[in-house]
């Protein structure tokens, strides 16, 4: 393949594209905005999936290395009801097909099989242009530029890239969550940790919930959702940790003391992630030299999918590029047709399936048919 390759954004999918391109012999450029991979903290677990997820780090040789970071004990799964109710329990017993890793473990895994040199730390993009001829020039906002015949946008949420390809931008999905952290949770916080377990919890309602999950050194990762208005959460002052704290407590008033126990208890200062999402279906029309993928492509309401799909978008077009590398549009065709279709389906707890039959395969098949049931009187 003699067209250079250059990735926008250092997470996940672009890392995962660059590994695969790699394993290929073929070279790229990774640019990424944070100063260095430990310059902020990489989020929680991730549940890495037998069906995209695993499949692209096959595709990246890097299954080995991803078996040595899976923590044990953590595809367990309980479902409760607010009052404390349990409605759900199912105990890990290494047989499932969604084992648990930390986000900066995997990352770093990426990272390490890559040549040195490969990611430019602290070049952050700052505006994008169409040169003509499949070409484009990326200026960084500290100054200096690149201009590449390969571009692609693994840039997020926000990306930079897709402009060149859609008008499209992310929309507030009308909920947002708050995130919290208690360390040591079974000596400091034993009636939450008891309450989590040894995975994950879920505590759903129609406008809030709770999802916890345990994490690596005996800590517990809240992320406690409402169903709100941005200027609701705007009128919060999230600087001042304890009022925020208490604002966002008073939501979940009469709800078990081991679940609010996740917000006023927390180690940490409450976070606000406001959720957005891209149009459903969004695609584009073909543009020479230039695609996306992960969330730049495919934003989405949080469904489990989000890192799974995003390296699966790496891994099938670095394939795509292998298998055509003296035409890089008929690569990039191929990816987007197979990418385009798939970033639709959502598995999500609250989805379709729960409106209706639940198929076998839904990932959260029994705890939809156990809350159903619940809310039937069975």
């Amino acid at each position: 393949m003699n067209t250079d390759v250059t990735i926008i954004g250092a997470g996940l999918g672009g890392l995962t594209l660059a590994r695969v391109l790699h394993v290929h012999g073929i070279p790229a450029t990774v640019y990424e905005a944070e100063p260095s991979p430990t310059a902020r903290a990489q989020g929680g677990m991730l549940d890495i999936h037998a069906y995209n997820g695993q499949l692209a780090l096959e595709a990246a040789d890097l299954t080995q290395e991803f078996r040595g970071i899976v923590l044990a004990g953590r595809q367990a799964l309980r479902l409760l009801d607010p009052d404390g109710t349990l409605l759900y329990d199912k105990a890990d017993d290494g047989t499932g097909e969604r084992p648990e890793v930390q986000r900066g473990e995997l990352r770093q895994i990426l990272l390490d099989a890559l040549p040195a040199g490969t990611v430019r730390w602290g070049h952050k993009a700052g505006g994008v242009r169409a040169l003509g001829g499949g070409r484009h020039e990326v200026a960084f906002a500290g100054g200096g530029s690149v201009v590449t015949g390969l571009l692609i946008g693994a840039d997020g949420a926000w990306s930079r890239v897709r402009p060149l390809l859609s008008a499209a931008t992310p929309e507030y999905i009308g909920k947002s969550v708050v995130e919290t952290y208690l360390f040591d949770a079974d000596a400091r916080h034993p009636a939450a940790a008891k309450a989590v377990g040894g995975g994950s919890m879920i505590v759903p309602t129609p406008d809030r919930e709770i999802f916890a999950h345990r994490e690596k050194g005996d800590t517990l990762h809240a992320y406690v959702g409402l169903h709100r208005a941005q200027e609701w959460f705007d009128a919060i002052d999230f600087t001042d940790a304890a009022a925020a704290t208490a604002r966002i407590a008073r939501e979940f008033d009469g709800w078990a003391p081991e679940f609010t126990a996740l917000i006023t208890d927390a180690d940490t200062v409450p976070v606000l992630r406001p959720l957005h999402a891209l149009p459903a279906g969004h695609r584009w029309e073909r543009v020479p030299g230039v695609t996306l993928l992960g969330d730049a492509a495919h934003l989405s309401a949080p469904n489990g999918e989000g890192a799974n799909l995003a390296m699966l978008d790496g891994a099938e077009l670095g394939e795509a590029l292998a298998a055509h590398p003296h035409d890089t549009e008929a690569a990039l065709t191929a990816y987007e047709q197979a990418m385009f279709p798939r970033s639709t389906e959502d598995p999500l707890l609250d989805g379709a399936a729960a409106d209706g039959e639940v198929a076998e395969t839904h990932p959260f098949r029994d705890l939809v048919v156990a809350r159903r049931r619940h809310e039937q009187g069975e």
